[in-house]
């Protein structure tokens, strides 16, 4: 008997988990181990921004203005002579925040929708997803474009109006685990001891759905990022005196023939991040796809 048998013996006696499997296998995936890593780094950068900006964010020097990258100013500076490296910090705080809240916003409604749509069934599963699908129908980017001029543009509408047009996929997602969870034996066993239907959607359903909710979200967060930047492209979403990697590429494109440092540093950091969270979702999805582990 070698040792690659002895070794499978041993393993296949402790036992594992699902999670621990998904673990061993995303370890596996380089691609989605450098997305983690980069996605982790850019997390503790936006965290300690004020400890390690190397200017004020407010810092202006009008006499200096644009200039190119230098051993003062890593980054270069803007027209109004801030440093390119503290605006890009400072809004990758503000980027990374809307699409970690505006994700969350997503799928506490999308989860919620779906799980009862799902549990249900029959009239009220009709009911609610033939609305999810007219929802789909509507020009989305026209809805909160309306809902931001209606409404003003401030940061905590933002995020409640790009999560509230971002739930839908989650909602027919979730509703299909929870179709395929509620036969299963340990549902029954749930209803046969007198659990209510929002304590069986709470306690069984929604836990057992977690992988596609997993995956799912690290695939929602940059789309709600790339949304963002459009928006301030447009000069609808992050408005100044804060700053996001949207607006910081709004104002390179307008200068890119003149200071092209403007653009193409904060278009390289939301370009890689983004990279970064579809490599890591791309792993995730592969990392708890229990069928395609047994392949």
């Amino acid at each position: 008997m070698n040792t690659e048998m002895l070794s499978d013996i041993a393993d296949a006696e402790e036992g594992t988990s699902l999670w621990k499997d998904a673990w061993l296998r995303l370890r596996k995936n380089r691609l989605a181990i450098i997305g983690l890593c980069i996605l982790l780094a850019c997390i503790v950068l936006a965290l300690l921004t004020p400890l390690i900006a190397p200017y004020a964010y407010d810092a202006q020097d009008l006499d200096l203005g644009a200039t190119p990258p230098s051993a003062a100013h890593w980054l270069g500076t803007d027209i109004f002579g801030r440093d390119m490296l503290t605006q890009i910090l400072y809004g990758g705080r503000i980027s990374l925040a809307v699409g970690f809240i505006a994700t969350a916003v997503a799928l506490v409604i999308g989860i919620t929708w779906g799980a009862i749509a799902g549990y249900a069934g029959g009239r009220v599963d009709a009911v609610m997803m033939r609305l999810v699908d007219i929802l789909y129908a509507l020009p989305f980017m026209i809805f909160i474009i309306l809902l931001m001029v209606v409404f003003g543009r401030n940061l905590l509408l933002l995020f409640l109006a790009i999560g509230a047009v971002e739930w839908l996929t989650m909602a027919r997602i979730m509703r299909g685990q929870v179709q395929s969870l509620r036969q299963q034996e340990f549902v029954e066993a749930a209803i046969s001891l007198g659990l209510s239907p929002g304590a069986i959607i709470r306690r069984h359903l929604i836990p057992n759905a977690l992988g596609p909710i997993i995956v799912y979200t690290t695939l929602t967060i940059p789309s709600v990022m790339l949304l963002e930047a459009f928006l301030s492209f447009l000069g609808l979403g992050v408005q100044p005196p804060q700053t996001s990697w949207g607006l910081l590429i709004s104002y390179g494109a307008e200068t890119m023939e003149e200071y092209p440092w403007l653009l193409i540093f904060p278009g390289l950091a939301l370009t890689v991040t983004l990279f970064s969270l579809n490599f890591l979702g791309d792993g995730l999805r592969d990392a708890l796809d229990v069928r395609g582990s047994k392949d």
